[in-house]
């Protein structure tokens, strides 16, 4: 193979160098997720380590589960990937920039306005990902998660939500992409420069405008009720000067009963966003029933509910907040200033390295770009294909560093005496989410983000009676 790539033209040596690469990563993510699918199909009795913290029932509900999962993502991603490859042998993506062009001449629009052209083959581009994931999301949301009893959406919730979603995506994508095409086209010399701080000022604005602005458009969020949690929580952050202003349910039970927990916002204005589901009071399948806020769309929602009475999902109070104990730890570690600095460091050095690259034809001759150089189709080739070997590594690393900042977010938590409702919360949320206990050695250490039950479980135990 490398002896044919030599006698090929430049062009081509970078056009299948990219394609094998990414086979490459592909047989290594397939190899990986068969030795973890050996695990769920072998594994068919609990360890006897997990006696004590997993029944049979939940442990073969979790692998069935988890074992539906790996196979949907076999084949999801083996599509995906011939997907991509037929893309790039058959030129679809000069195909799509012809036909955006297509559209400007009818429109009244000449060559010369290409960022224009780029945000109308963006809009092309995004509409075809849309149309050809669907019918994954419609197998993974109706089947799979339905199956295991976590889909919580009618078809009619599914298709509103995911109209919504584009529409909002659109919003933001379009008037972000146009003006990052004119720094980069006007910026001169230093444009990456001026690239790099306009990414980071809008990276900065979405996180803080995010959870006030645009998560309301798909959840409904209601401060959390004066109560014994709600002092305990402002109690917490007081003790270690976390700038508590508000703490949030979201009703995330509407469209799925997995549940979550995060804070946002930056300097003195923190909010705390707990699930519905993570807590015990408020999750709708611990309850008879529910209130019917929004007509004719929480019939089925009920139904569902109706169905998973016997299941008592969420944490109790002190396990909320001893989870919000791990989760404010990454907080006051500065494991969230530093993944910050992770983030820009990287991005201002792919922006160099594009301010390098974007002059050399050949990248974009390998892709069918013979007699143009589009600024957006430079980006879409420097920074998805010749960078995928460095964000490989990357990735990597930073599974590797997320799961040292979680051990020492669950440290926090137990030098803050939560050590044993932890260890129970831990347990519960692995049980409500059918979390497998069970996983291989090296897809665990190429996957995971965070570290495996049992690691923080065992983690915790010595501590466990503070």
């Amino acid at each position: 193979m490398i002896l044919m790539l030599s006698e090929m033209s430049v062009e081509s040596q970078i056009f299948y160098s990219v394609l094998l690469f990414s086979w490459i990563v592909y047989t290594w993510e397939a190899y990986l997720a068969s030795r973890q699918r050996k695990i769920y199909r072998t594994t068919t009795h609990v360890p006897a380590e997990l006696g004590n913290i997993m029944d049979a029932e939940t442990f073969e509900k979790s692998r069935l589960y988890q074992l539906d999962k790996s196979t949907f993502s076999f084949w999801s991603g083996l599509y995906s990937e011939a997907e991509g490859t037929l893309i790039l042998l058959l030129g679809g993506i000069p195909f799509l920039w012809n036909i955006a062009e297509q559209m400007l001449y009818r429109a009244g629009f000449s060559a010369e306005y290409e960022i224009i052209h780029s945000l109308v083959f963006l809009l092309l581009a995004t509409l075809f990902s849309a149309f050809t994931g669907l019918p994954w999301s419609l197998y993974n949301t109706f089947v799979i998660e339905e199956r295991h009893g976590f889909n919580q959406q009618t078809l009619g919730f599914f298709f509103k939500d995911a109209v919504k979603k584009f529409l909002v995506t659109q919003c933001i994508l379009l008037p972000v992409a146009s003006l990052l095409l004119y720094i980069i086209k006007m910026g001169g010399d230093y444009f990456f420069i001026y690239a790099w701080l306009f990414t980071l000022v809008v990276s900065l604005v979405l996180v803080t405008i995010y959870a006030d602005y645009i998560a309301p458009l798909f959840d409904k969020f209601t401060p959390l009720p004066e109560g014994d949690l709600k002092e305990s929580i402002e109690n917490m952050a007081k003790s270690i000067d976390f700038p508590l202003t508000k703490v949030y349910v979201v009703e995330g039970s509407k469209r799925s009963s997995h549940s979550n927990a995060y804070f946002y916002g930056f300097f003195k204005n923190k909010r705390i966003v707990l699930f519905d589901t993570l807590l015990e009071d408020y999750s709708p399948l611990n309850k008879e029933g529910t209130e019917d806020t929004s007509g004719n769309e929480n019939t089925e929602l009920k139904a569902k509910v109706k169905q998973n009475l016997n299941k008592k999902q969420g944490c109790n109070n002190q396990e909320v907040l001893a989870v919000l104990g791990h989760e404010l730890g990454h907080w006051k570690l500065g494991h969230t200033v530093k993944n910050i600095v992770i983030s820009q460091v990287n991005s201002f050095l792919c922006f160099f390295l594009f301010a390098v690259l974007i002059g050399r034809k050949e990248l974009f001759a390998a892709f069918g770009f013979y007699n143009t150089q589009p600024t957006l189709i430079g980006l879409m080739i420097i920074f998805q294909f010749i960078f995928s070997p460095y964000n490989e590594v990357l990735s990597f690393c930073l599974t590797v560093l997320s799961r040292r900042f979680e051990f020492q977010a669950d440290a926090f938590a137990r030098n803050l005496g939560k050590a044993k409702d932890l260890y129970s919360a831990l347990i519960k949320l692995n049980k409500d989410n059918l979390g497998f206990p069970v996983s291989d050695w090296v897809f665990s250490m190429w996957h995971y983000s965070h570290p495996p039950l049992l690691e923080r479980l065992q983690a915790l135990k010595v501590d466990k009676q503070n």
